[in-house]
């Protein structure tokens, strides 16, 4: 369905580079449950929230998956006490970074394992399918990647956006 001429409808990215979910840094700045309602609720219009954050808490600090999910649940618990519908996106394959390990790998599986099937979100978005290597799911597809094997380039970030469906965000 067309939308009516002049709609608008504004998304505002709050995206930090280097963010955890829970430990604060010094060059990245305060975690994502210190700053959630500021970023999120505070805003003017805010309705929705989608939550792509947990990446950097497994390969800078090696955090347990139960920890971030632990993390999510605070943050999904104040987006809905806000009025706010929080959709999860599953974490991006990280295999070739520097931060890579096994055992981050094992984590960022049972992350993403929780954010599809937990139902704890108001909805997934699977960022993790969009990005990865068909013949290598612990990869970026090369086509996608930036080339530190961890950000996706910009047609990496154009299939993310594309695994958005913009009807959930419809009244």
């Amino acid at each position: 369905m067309a939308e009516p001429p002049g709609q608008v409808h504004p998304v505002v990215d709050e995206g930090i580079a280097g963010n955890r979910v829970l430990a604060n840094s010094v060059l990245f700045g305060v975690n994502a449950q210190a700053r959630f309602l500021r970023d999120t609720a505070a805003l003017s219009g805010a309705r929705y929230v989608i939550l792509l954050e947990g990446i950097n808490d497994i390969g800078f600090t090696l955090t347990p998956a139960a920890q971030i999910i632990a993390g999510y649940e605070n943050l999904i618990a104040a987006a809905h006490a806000a009025g706010l519908k929080i959709f999860g996106a599953t974490l991006t394959p990280f295999q070739g970074s520097p931060d890579y390990s096994a055992a981050g790998e094992a984590d960022r599986e049972a992350v993403n394992r929780w954010i599809r099937a937990s139902g704890a979100f108001d909805g997934v978005i699977d960022f993790d399918q969009a990005v990865r290597d068909p013949a290598d799911p612990l990869r970026l597809l090369p086509a996608y990647d930036s080339g530190d094997h961890l950000h996706p380039n910009d047609a990496g970030y154009q299939a993310m956006a594309d695994a958005i469906k913009l009807a959930v965000f419809r009244p």
